[in-house]
């Protein structure tokens, strides 16, 4: 149902500006990350690093460049097929690379706190908090919005309007 009275092209176009803009906010917190990732490796400390550890720094700086080309390539997809009738293709394709995006990142931010907290506090702690900030990652970027999904759909379903439960708030 189109409730704001546009053409599907309207909408392609603004789901395509959208997408780019949550792109931008995302490709911030990448591009730190892998900032960061990039000055450990001339750090004093980086020497004593063991195989594990120098492993884990390798695929956690690997994925974040994974995770940067994912979340910039919407925006060289539209260059590339700039006014080639495509709009709908190019927002389901740049829609489904930055969920793939995600993914990745969630990986690399992984990567990234197994390798701290294995310096700082031990392997075993660096595992449990790594697998904590995966499943942190999970809840809110996944169960989060199919939860919200699940309960917009059985608001239609049910023909109350969308919103909090009957009796909430």
């Amino acid at each position: 149902m189109n409730y704001r009275r546009e053409t599907p092209l309207e909408r392609d176009d603004r789901n395509f500006v959208e997408l780019l803009q949550e792109l931008r906010v995302i490709q911030t917190g990448v591009q730190i990350l892998f900032a960061f990732l990039l000055t450990l490796a001339f750090t004093q400390r980086f020497d004593e690093l063991d195989a594990v550890q120098r492993g884990t720094y390798v695929t956690t700086l690997l994925l974040a460049v994974v995770a940067s080309v994912l979340f910039t390539a919407p925006a060289a997809l539209h260059r590339a097929l700039f006014r080639r009738g495509v709009k709908r293709l190019l927002v389901e394709v740049s829609s489904r690379l930055a969920a793939a995006g995600l993914v990745v990142l969630a990986l690399a931010l992984t990567g990234s706190v197994l390798l701290v907290v294995d310096v700082v506090l031990g392997r075993a702690v660096g595992i449990v908090v790594a697998a904590c900030v995966l499943a942190f990652c999970a809840a809110v970027w996944a169960l989060l919005p199919l939860g919200i999904r699940r309960l917009r759909t059985g608001d239609r379903a049910t023909g109350r309007p969308p919103g909090p439960p009957a009796g909430g708030r």
